[in-house]
């Protein structure tokens, strides 16, 4: 009905101006009414006119409204025109789009000050750069207030900015710029600060970002030392306390013994020898006790040459091998042709597999059907050597103490194997991993970056 109207118009008008035209053209050729033909041709201008401002301010609406969609700008409406206009519906769509456009900018708005707010509130350091500018104004498009204070400093504007003031931050940050992690240390202030960074390279809307995340886990890693050292000092300390009770007891009755006595009998002679032989053995076992200590503090640092898996594993089916038959355990060892080549110290990692493969030996000690099996395989950029056996397995409690020096839930174990192997594995800036079901059996995996 509306569209109709408008055609309805512009024809009308249309044909008013070809009549009008016609009228002009037959009065010139045909009359020389001057006064009448001037007039005709004066109201004939000024409906071409009118159709000209007719059509243009149509024209004119629309790039109105195109441009105001552009610049989201939610002043603009029409509606006295969707009232009186000759396109009232377009012009109330026009108003419809707008108001919808509105409201999906102000929910954008909220849903962006929301995330802002949770971001500032995260006791993480965010930093978002926007890449897509020329390097030497890169925008930081957000920088949360735990990036301010871990940093020590404001909330730059610009990344060039950021990277004069704290240039040891910025190079770090640029080694891992196409995204990863890193662990890096930063003096800010004169303090010592520790921090676990990630880097996120995005492009959203053709636009490319770096998302920059870190935190300070100095607390978390003292928090953690602490700890550790306290189950350390306990089981050192229950040592020591095993090995120093019997020793100053018996060291208090051979003072009682021989005090205000010339002579013993046989009798307490021979308890004079026992109380000494027991002393004797307590004292070597608190010596070999703190040699054990040593052996763990003064690890060699590793020579690092290429060795291929199969001959190290080779290696180990050779040397453990007969100790496992001994045992009536079948050992299996399995890809010793393997070619994959890793850079490692032999003696060491042999060390550390001899450690593992004998743990489990006398962890199938009372199976029907004892089994190890040695294998290694591949993952992403981690190579794996898994030891796995179907033993007794270590429970939930166990798993967080296995690695503590001293610890041992074996008979006559010294508690130093496990600690020694983790302790090598970080040498070689690898891992040790274990998974266990109790009564099923246990996997240890020597973990290597491989590349």
């Amino acid at each position: 009905m509306f569209y109709q109207r408008f055609t309805f118009r512009l024809i009308l008008r249309l044909v008013l101006i070809n009549l009008l035209g016609y009228l002009l053209f037959y009065l010139i050729k045909n009359t020389q009414l001057w006064f009448t033909i001037m007039g005709v041709s004066l109201i004939l201008l000024g409906a071409i006119i009118s159709l000209y401002y007719y059509i243009n301010q149509i024209r004119s609406d629309i790039n109105r409204f195109i441009l105001a969609v552009k610049t989201r700008d939610h002043t603009l409406n029409f509606k006295n025109k969707a009232t009186s206009g000759s396109f009232p519906e377009l012009y109330e769509s026009f108003s419809d789009i707008l108001k919808v456009n509105k409201q999906i900018r102000l929910e954008h708005e909220a849903m962006f000050q929301l995330i802002k707010t949770i971001l500032e509130q995260v006791p993480v350091g965010v930093i978002v750069v926007n890449n897509t500018t020329e390097e030497l104004n890169e925008e930081i498009a957000f920088f949360n207030q735990a990036a301010s204070n871990l940093l020590g400093v404001p909330a730059y504007k610009y990344w060039h900015r950021l990277k004069q003031h704290l240039p040891a931050f910025a190079k770090e940050i640029d080694q891992i710029l196409t995204g990863g992690k890193r662990f890096l240390e930063l003096k800010i202030q004169d303090k010592l600060i520790q921090l676990s960074t990630e880097v996120i390279p995005l492009n959203l809307y053709g636009k490319n970002y770096t998302i920059i995340s870190f935190q300070n886990i100095k607390d978390e890693i003292e928090q953690k030392e602490t700890e550790a050292w306290n189950r350390l000092i306990g089981v050192i300390s229950h040592e020591i306390l095993n090995s120093i009770t019997p020793i100053s007891s018996l060291s208090d009755t051979i003072n009682k013994m021989v005090t205000d006595k010339k002579n013993l009998t046989e009798d307490e002679m021979d308890d004079l020898k026992t109380a000494l032989q027991t002393i004797q053995r307590r004292s070597s076992g608190l010596l070999d006790f703190v040699k054990d200590y040593r052996l763990i503090a003064e690890l060699p640092t590793p020579n690092l040459q290429a060795h291929t898996i199969g001959e190290i594993l080779k290696h180990i089916k050779v040397l453990m091998q007969p100790f496992a038959k001994v045992k009536n355990v079948v050992l299996d060892v399995e890809q010793t042709s393997s070619k994959i080549t890793i850079h490692l110290d032999l003696k060491l990692i042999e060390q550390v597999l001899i450690n593992l493969i004998t743990n489990s030996i006398y962890a199938v000690e009372n199976k029907e059907l004892p089994h190890i099996n040695v294998n290694y395989r591949l993952e992403n950029t981690k190579l794996y050597i898994d030891v796995s056996d179907n033993g007794k397995g270590i429970y939930a409690d166990d798993l967080e103490k296995i690695f503590v020096p001293f610890y041992t839930t074996r008979k006559n174990g010294s508690g130093i194997g496990l600690t020694i192997s983790r302790n090598i594995m970080k040498m070689h800036k690898g891992s040790m991993e274990v998974v266990s079901t109790p009564n099923e059996g246990t996997t240890f995996s020597l973990v290597f970056n491989y590349v």
